[in-house]
């Protein structure tokens, strides 16, 4: 039974912009297959090398594969279709599965417009597919697929069928993924020069942000015992060089108890690593006094989601900040070393070139080391998407890319809005460049920072940042020639409301987390971006039974 695991070709010009980051789903998902006794598994990385559509027909026809899977966020989903179309026109008779979060919602629609998929992954993705493949290799397919749980599929009548969702995977720690199936070399983070990781220590987040739907795909919060994952961190740098890694959890100190014992544990043994997360303001706040600790541990750079410069945008965004919070967590991290990033989301309706010139100058009174303002993505499957109702125009996914700006201010066109937040760039990072990175005291954050103006110099060159190249952005004095090229043919598709369980009475609602970190219904998928926010939080209590439950378990397994 050979497996081949297919990342697509396509970038959205963002995040891209420091190196290639390493795909982590595949090395989780081949991991667990390994377990399950599959691992006669191989991966094609169109995104890193490149691919176009003849060479990856080449490279598919080549591998023989009897099973193809490919990965989408919503941005990806027309190339991870196009992706499974020529796997289906090379191997007819192997069998195509899609994964991820935009799948795990939109399946409906994809199978619509992609009916030679033969399969969508709904939700976390392992168990479902070490079920999935073993339902295939024991020639149960198709006959038995409805009885492998967390899929969804075309009927023999042509009537889009989805099985029972399949459960979260209680013990995280029994994912072990299998790094190895990577190319270590291809994933270089610019700044440093050294292979870069996105590990995961937890999945999930209690936090609800009315933009984001981490919280919906993943339905609870489960956290890996802090020795076992940095045994994994061990094994990235001892067999395969891993210099730097992102931990990939959308809050990673959520677990205080937790993320003191990881960081501990780095510590003592010494592997000489350097990291970064991304994390709440107020999680900087509260631990102010762990901060050299944090420091200490590796910690050398920290994303927060400030997300706005006005407070009624936080309220909107149910971020429960302040400015004056995001301010004081900025000088916080500063004081201890820290490189800050203060992130920004703007183009939305009430967006105009004063709020972006507010951002601007919040950022720089905070005095952040780095900024980033993304566009506003109203994901599908969104609380804010619904809430924008007919404001919401574009419905050409593959521009749902935090760059392209969907939504049209009511004051400003999109293009004033693109060279907006271009002319913030522009100001910050040349003064940054100019005025700061280079008179740093400290060696390593001076070197940090140098590196992270290289990465945004070279992909601003070669026209890669927020696509310029594509959008046909050359300055403000060629605003009229901007081109978005939006696929004006692709409609809203009307949806199941994704939202129903919290519109139902409290006594009627599935858990959001149990003395496991498992919810009983519902599915999951994901990328690792970081936010926080919301009303609907874990309590101490619900965050340290899931540390008991994640500890016994661990214990269970080593005595197994």
């Amino acid at each position: 039974m050979r497996i081949l695991f297919i990342h697509p070709n396509y970038s959205a010009g963002a995040a891209d912009i420091a190196g290639n980051w390493s795909p982590a789903w595949v090395a989780y998902i081949a991991g667990y297959l390994k377990s399950g006794g599959y691992q006669d598994y191989h991966f094609i990385d169109g995104l890193v090398d490149k691919l176009d559509d003849d060479q990856m027909r080449e490279a598919i026809r080549a591998a023989q594969p009897d099973i193809i899977a490919t990965t989408a966020m919503t941005p990806m989903i027309y190339a991870a279709q196009r992706v499974l179309q020529i796997a289906k026109e090379e191997h007819p008779n192997a069998i195509t599965v899609l994964g991820g979060i935009h799948g795990t919602f939109m399946y409906e629609q994809v199978l619509g417009e992609a009916p030679w998929i033969d399969v969508i992954v709904r939700g976390e993705g392992e168990a479902v597919t070490l079920n999935l493949v073993r339902c295939i290799d024991e020639g149960r397919w198709p006959n038995e697929r409805e009885s492998v749980r967390g899929i969804a599929f075309l009927g023999e009548s042509g009537k889009v069928i989805a099985t029972e969702a399949e459960p979260s995977i209680k013990d995280v720690d029994s994912i072990w993924p299998d790094w190895g199936i990577l190319e270590w070399k291809k994933y270089i983070y610019i700044p440093l020069g050294v292979p870069v990781a996105t590990p995961n220590m937890a999945r999930g987040c209690p936090f609800t942000c009315s933009f984001c739907s981490q919280w919906k795909f993943w339905r609870d919060y489960r956290v890996r015992n802090p020795k076992r994952m940095v045994d994994e961190i061990e094994e990235l740098v001892k067999v395969h060089g891993v210099g730097f890694f992102i931990l990939a959890d959308e809050e990673p100190q959520i677990n205080k108890k937790m993320f003191i014992e990881f960081c501990q544990e780095l510590i003592d043994r010494d592997l000489g690593i350097h990291w970064g997360i991304n994390t709440r303001v107020t999680d900087v706040m509260r631990d102010e006094d762990l901060l050299p600790f944090y420091r200490k541990a590796g910690l050398v750079h920290i994303s927060l989601g400030t997300e706005a410069a006005a407070q009624l945008n936080l309220d909107r965004f149910v971020k429960e900040t302040t400015i004056e919070q995001n301010k004081r967590a900025i000088q916080l991290l500063q004081k201890n070393g820290i490189v800050t990033e203060a992130q920004f989301i703007v183009g939305l309706e009430n967006e105009t070139r004063e709020t972006l010139e507010e951002t601007y100058q919040m950022v720089m009174d905070w005095g952040a080391d780095m900024a980033n303002w993304s566009m506003y993505t109203p994901w599908p499957f969104s609380d804010m998407f619904a809430e924008m109702g007919d404001k919401v125009e574009v419905f050409d996914y593959s521009k749902y890319n935090f760059v392209s700006p969907i939504m049209k201010p009511d004051n400003i066109d999109r293009a004033e809005l693109l060279d907006g937040v271009m002319a913030n760039y522009r100001r910050f990072y040349m003064r940054r460049m100019f005025f700061q990175y280079p008179w740093v005291r400290d060696p390593f954050r001076r070197k940090y920072l140098i590196g992270c103006i290289k990465a945004f110099l070279k992909s601003a060159m070669e026209r890669r940042f927020y696509q310029l190249g594509k959008q046909n952005y050359w300055g403000p004095l060629f605003k009229k020639f901007i081109k978005f090229e939006y696929d004006k043919n692709r409609s809203k598709i009307v949806e199941p409301d994704h939202n129903a369980w919290k519109k139902a009475p409290p006594a009627k609602r599935p858990a959001v987390v149990s003395a496991v970190g498992a919810a009983p219904q519902a599915c999951a998928g994901g990328s690792p971006k970081a936010c926080g926010g919301g009303d609907e939080q874990m309590t101490e209590e619900q965050m340290e039974a899931v540390a008991r439950a994640s500890a016994g378990q661990s214990k269970q397994a080593e005595v197994a």
